[in-house]
């Protein structure tokens, strides 16, 4: 159905799901990873993968004082959707009493794309309408699917951005006519030699096929986000970037590609330190030309790493870890205002995993 032709509540209740998201001074918290990715995130702090202390340090995320006057929205794993905290509470009315609208991770990982040089596609469309319908009734307002991309010779191919393009479209188009809004994530990866100019060059290629395909299946823009990568060298390149090159190339790849009408930016943080992915947002939000887009964050790594590690499964230290998982939700969250300088307390260690998965 043609974006004119579209339900009119319909309509409003995406648009109004995705204002309640981009508010200024907040974003996303990507509390999405999969119970093995978790266990990866766990075992560097030696904590043991139960449920218990899946729950214990969700629930202990989600109920940091005054986290919803940073956070907006929160990207749930399938179980934290159906799951309480250790006192019975929903971790949805969690969510709910601070004002942060829930969200759910909805594809299915990647596989091998057949005959290509080592590019995956994404899957997880089969079913994704009744799955959607189901989550609603649970409390989701909106969704992410993640594809990946690689720069490399070669690549990404023609064949894996079609896909990406094509796959992202779709998966938009089902969760909008399930009153869910869509995050599309065209994720082109750190790996590789690279330097910034290429993935430039690569981001645009990528973005301009997808809002291609997001228009040709009618996709509202006003009830849609995208959580792009930042513009960055590869991490095996010997050059780096600073936050102002860094910030610049992003906003400019931005403003080729991506539509005003849509109803935000949420950058993923792509194994940046938790202080490089604070400092170069807040340096792309004081460019005084963004296109009249806004940008924030959706971060899962940049704004959990030290919690985890101060936390490390004792629970005694529940007031710690909440303050270290603050003091990255205040400063993103002064990143999307351009008012972020540095100096909070934080990892400066870069957090990126090689061929990294959910």
């Amino acid at each position: 159905m043609p974006v004119s032709n579209i339900d009119q509540s319909l309509a409003a209740e995406l648009v109004a799901t995705a204002k309640a998201i981009c508010r200024p001074g907040h974003g996303i918290l990507a509390a999405d990873e999969s119970t093995g990715t978790i266990k990866k995130r766990f075992d560097n702090a030696g904590i043991e993968n139960s449920e218990q202390n899946r729950s214990f340090y969700r629930s202990m995320l989600f109920t940091s004082p005054d986290v919803g006057e940073h956070i907006s929205g929160a990207i749930l794993f399938e179980e934290t959707l159906y799951q309480k905290a250790p006192d019975g509470t929903p971790m949805v009315d969690l969510l709910k009493a601070s004002g942060i609208v829930p969200g759910i991770k909805v594809d299915k990982g990647v596989v091998p794309l057949h005959l290509s040089d080592d590019e995956t596609a994404t899957q997880g469309l089969d079913g994704l309408g009744d799955r959607c319908k189901k989550y609603y009734e649970a409390g989701a307002r909106f969704a992410k699917w993640r594809a990946v991309l690689k720069i490399g010779e070669g690549m990404p191919s023609a064949l894996a951005v079609q896909e990406t393009a094509h796959t992202l479209a779709r998966y938009a188009s089902i969760c909008q006519q399930n009153r869910i809004v869509p995050i599309v994530e065209p994720e082109i990866m750190a790996d590789g030699t690279h330097d910034i100019h290429r993935c430039a060059y690569e981001t645009e290629k990528v973005l301009a096929a997808v809002f291609k395909a997001l228009s040709d299946h009618h996709i509202l823009l006003e009830g849609c986000l995208l959580k792009p990568n930042m513009v960055t060298p590869g991490m095996e390149c010997p050059t780096r970037s600073n936050p102002d090159e860094t910030a610049f190339l992003t906003v400019r790849t931005l403003k080729r590609t991506v539509p005003s009408a849509l109803a935000g930016v949420m950058f993923l943080s792509g194994g940046q330190s938790e202080e490089e992915a604070s400092l170069n947002l807040s340096a792309m939000n004081r460019l005084p030309d963004r296109g009249g887009l806004f940008l924030s964050f959706s971060y899962g790594r940049a704004l959990q790493a030290s919690a985890i590690k101060t936390w490390a499964g004792d629970n005694g230290k529940k007031a710690e870890a909440q303050a270290s998982f603050m003091a990255r939700a205040k400063a993103n969250g002064q990143a999307n205002l351009g008012k972020y300088l540095g100096g909070a307390a934080g990892d400066t260690e870069s957090l990126y995993v090689k061929n990294y998965v959910y």
